[in-house]
């Protein structure tokens, strides 16, 4: 009897642990698109969302359709961007290309890839400074074009620092002048704005990049995941209703999870807020 008694009791913390993860709750409203597959917030909480075509709506913070724009050369998004103050950014490696759009979805540049001498462009993002940052698989080079001009400004191979042959990188991203390469099957690698690698992040598995303060957040299975950026510390935040989630977006004053053909937005509750 004692043995049990002291098992149970072992067991308590356990059982509070578990019950004390927090809850989302109700979403605000919900977004139904066939096909959907990238979203981004920008600093209005106006979501983006792109389909496997390359189609980007645009939405109120509240899940209104405000706009559509549909590319006359059709191809699945790997990229989109619309946290930047002023322009949208949009990358296809399907089409070798990249687009800048402004807020109302007008195309401001399209531009491909082969006069910059970038032979096979597998991720690109929007940096400061007129750059963009370019994934070259075909010399695992990391590589900041400066877009106004079209000209390569530095080059970084890769294979050598990281000590890899086979980079499968699935997206870069800027995020308070770092940048963050994302290889699912490895890790999280972060460089300084040269391009220089900073340090290695160990989390796999991760299927898009998003930030809320210092911290980078993601989802495992049916759990909410975030890690310090200055500590290393991971947390389990939250438990989703919905297993089905596959990746979710924080903006100012909306946090969306996204799953098949849906994106669900929440007013971000004050669990979030305090992550420091």
């Amino acid at each position: 009897m004692k043995r049990i008694l002291l098992l149970v009791l072992s067991l308590v913390p356990l059982f509070a642990s578990a019950q004390s993860l927090e809850k989302l709750g109700v979403p605000i409203a919900e977004i139904s698109i066939q096909n959907l597959d990238l979203i981004s917030f920008d600093t209005k909480d106006q979501v983006f969302v792109s389909t496997i075509s390359g189609d980007i709506y645009l939405f109120s913070a509240d899940g209104k359709q405000l706009n559509l724009f549909s590319p006359a050369r059709q191809g699945r998004l790997s990229q989109l961007e619309a946290a930047w103050t002023v322009n949208i950014f949009s990358f296809s490696a399907d089409l070798q290309e990249y687009r800048i759009l402004d807020r109302f979805l007008n195309p401001l540049a399209e531009k491909g890839f082969s006069l910059a001498e970038i032979n096979l462009a597998k991720a690109a993002t929007l940096g400061n400074n007129n750059i963009v940052w370019v994934w070259d698989e075909s010399d695992l080079t990391l590589k900041s074009l400066d877009y106004l001009r079209n000209l390569i400004i530095q080059s970084q191979p890769l294979n050598l620092i990281l000590g890899s042959e086979d980079l499968n990188v699935s997206e870069i991203r800027e995020f308070k002048n770092r940048l963050f390469m994302n290889v699912p099957e490895t890790g999280v690698f972060i460089f300084d704005n040269q391009g220089n690698l900073m340090r290695k992040v160990d989390l796999k598995g991760i299927k898009k990049l998003c930030y809320y303060n210092d911290h980078l957040l993601w989802i495992d299975g049916q759990n909410l995941m975030a890690m310090s950026l200055s500590s290393n510390e991971i947390q389990t935040i939250a438990q989703l209703a919905d297993s089905a989630t596959s990746y979710l977006q924080i903006g100012q004053e909306r946090l969306a999870l996204v799953s098949k053909d849906k994106v669900s937005l929440y007013a971000p509750p004050k669990w979030i807020k305090e992550l420091r």
